[in-house]
């Protein structure tokens, strides 16, 4: 297996005033492609920063991140903006849907920034809602859903595009053990039958035992890596 994240030297510096805060130092990283990761660390520890530079959200303040086989640290806004439609799906605690669209609508809307026709978006749209069992609920609003069936229409539209990463912060966060269960079982689907790699910050031990490995931080340093395979 080939490295699909390849993280080296990486610092990231943020300034407020006069102060400078250091929120990773000098961190290495390798991720396998078909790999699920687990981030955990304190709050502060630097974990949310790290998926956020790992999906192109953020830059680092020195050091290099190739991710897809692309330097993203030296891409432009725009660039990375076409880069993260291509290779990044992106899962959070809240399911940022929007209540005036349906389940359908909320997953095809990041569709409508790509070159694909009316019928290849209702075919990824219908598929993507089918693969996280929500084939039935299409024309259902968000307020029509529960927290875990919102949280799967968000995978839905995370899986639409077809990227090669998954990141995913805190995505059981918000929900009670059950629907909590049934998006790790989701998520892991995705892992093994579909071959995503998965990188997933949380706080939950019992989450955290659904990735293939662990890797823990603080202050912003990478303390150890817990290997389940």
């Amino acid at each position: 297996m080939s490295s699909i994240i390849s993280i080296s030297n990486l610092t990231k510096v943020y300034h407020r005033d006069k102060q400078e805060i250091r929120v990773l130092n000098n961190l290495s990283l390798e991720i396998e492609k078909g790999d699920f990761v687990a981030l955990m660390g304190p709050s502060g520890s630097g974990k949310t920063t790290l998926l956020n530079i790992i999906a192109g959200i953020d830059k680092p303040s020195s050091g290099n991140i190739i991710v897809a086989d692309t330097n993203i640290a030296t891409l432009s806004e725009t660039e990375l903006a076409k880069w993260r439609s291509r290779h990044i799906g992106f899962i959070f605690q809240f399911y940022n849907l929007i209540p005036v669209l349906t389940a359908y609508e909320n997953v095809e809307l990041p569709l409508m920034l790509t070159p694909l026709s009316k019928s290849e978006r209702k075919n990824q749209v219908e598929l993507a809602l089918n693969v996280v069992g929500l084939g039935d609920r299409i024309h259902h609003y968000p307020k029509q859903l529960s927290g875990g069936q919102e949280q799967r229409v968000a995978i839905a539209r995370a899986i639409a595009s077809d990227p090669d990463i998954f990141v995913a912060d805190e995505p059981t966060g918000d929900l009670d053990r059950v629907s909590a269960e049934e998006i790790l079982t989701l998520l892991d689907r995705l892992n093994k039958e579909f071959g995503k790699t998965i990188v997933m910050v949380t706080h939950d031990p019992y989450a955290a035992k659904k990735a293939h490995t662990t890797h823990h931080l603080e202050k912003g340093d990478l303390l150890q890596e817990v290997s389940k395979l």
